[in-house]
């Protein structure tokens, strides 16, 4: 009797690391509060630097989540502002020949399935399988995945080295800190499933449970883990990862960055470069049969200076001035196009907006058109303002207001 309770015992630990419990919808940290009677209250200090408000609690989203922020989209995640960080469960599954695989899940493409695991939804995913574009695998009956294929590597160190002081960008030299194989994507497509669901899943280890358990006191080795990783723990089945600031429609929102199909963006964004992202479209309108990604505005030379409040791009960045502030397309609760994959349109401002003083830090993706209508943005050969092929796989995790 005794063998057969330390059994049961040892099945229900197995099967707790492999379903971790779904994080309550909870933002941990938003900082200091509001004034009584006030709308607005001192930013938090992972985003100080480029907001000084946001707005207080009580909050019109609560009513309805379209309205005047903050919303939680991604409903898994524990979220702490003061630190920049979300904290989810930690997914585990194995390849073929056996190889751990620790990944997080972020997105679907059934709305049902996401409200249930307190994912984002994204219709548009659907349209994903193409090419390598989304790898295969089936949910075992413990509740871990099993991949019919894909690696990533996380032991190249990451590395950026800017360019000249004047010119920062393009950099001189990069590397991305990890490298998916051919056949790795964090899309899945999931076999046993009536549902025909595809997850975002991005891989965030391959090492072993003992090499990870062993980093739960805090001290994270990075040529075992993604770049993005904070804090890691089996043991404990949840991962942390830092968020990215960055604006749609006007309004400031946290997001992850796992991947890229580029070697230069993934160094840039701390990201696994993926080359089978490759297979994604990338040219479609948002809303076309076929167009499973949605756009991004990378600003290449916005506004310069740390304390300038219209400081914004890659020139800023790789100054040590803070994020690039990216302008993403449309998320939930904003509009109905949301997707991870964010095809990437570079934005040049022209010589003449420069000398005209007409720079300044843009919020929405309409801007960022307008601005190209009027010839003071162009791509980065000086062509016209479009996609240029770069897909980049940032989750949404929070609207801030």
């Amino acid at each position: 009797m005794r063998k057969f309770r330390n059994a049961m015992m040892a099945a229900g630990a197995v099967l707790a690391l492999a379903l971790p419990s779904v994080g309550h919808a909870d933002v941990v940290v938003r900082g200091k509060e509001g004034k009584p009677l006030d709308e607005v209250r001192e930013a938090p200090a992972s985003i100080a630097n480029d907001l000084k408000t946001i707005v207080a609690q009580p909050s019109p989203s609560e009513v309805d989540p379209r309205l005047l922020g903050p919303v939680v989209l991604m409903k898994s995640a524990h979220i702490d502002l003061e630190k920049g960080t979300a904290t989810l469960p930690l997914r585990r599954g194995k390849l073929p020949n056996g190889t751990p695989v620790w990944f997080i899940l972020t997105d679907s493409t059934d709305e049902n399935i996401s409200d249930l695991q307190g994912l984002a939804y994204s219709p548009k995913l659907a349209f994903a399988l193409t090419g390598k574009a989304t790898r295969r695998a089936r949910i075992e009956m413990d509740g871990t995945f099993s991949f019919a294929a894909g690696s990533v590597d996380f032991k190249p160190a990451l590395s950026v080295t800017p360019g000249s002081a004047n010119a920062p960008f393009p950099p001189k030299a990069f590397q991305p800190g990890s490298v998916g194989d051919a056949d790795y994507t964090p899309l899945v497509y999931v076999e046993n499933s009536a549902k025909s669901i595809i997850y975002n899943a991005p891989v965030i280890s391959q090492a072993s449970e003992a090499e990870l358990n062993a980093m739960c006191a805090g001290k994270v080795d990075y040529t075992k883990v993604h770049d993005k990783v904070a804090a890691i723990c089996p043991r404990d089945g949840t991962v942390t990862i830092k968020m990215t600031l960055g604006f749609t429609f006007d309004k400031p929102i946290m997001y992850l960055s796992t991947e890229a199909n580029d070697p230069l963006v993934a160094s840039l964004e701390n990201a696994t470069f993926t080359p089978a992202m490759k297979d994604m479209p990338f040219a479609l309108e948002d809303a076309s049969p076929g167009e499973s990604a949605e756009r991004i505005v990378v600003v290449v030379n916005g506004p310069t200076g740390k304390d300038n409040p219209h400081r914004q791009g890659l020139v800023s960045a790789l100054s040590g001035e803070g994020g690039p502030l990216n302008v993403l397309g449309g998320i939930p609760t904003i509009n109905l196009d949301y997707s991870p994959m964010w095809r990437l349109f570079p934005a040049v401002w022209t010589e003449e907006a420069i000398q005209k003083g007409y720079r300044y830090r843009m919020t929405s993706a309409l801007q960022a058109a307008e601005m190209s209508h009027r010839g003071f943005i162009k791509s980065l050969d000086g062509g016209d303002f479009r996609a240029v092929g770069f897909i980049v796989n940032c989750p949404v995790v929070y609207r801030i207001n």
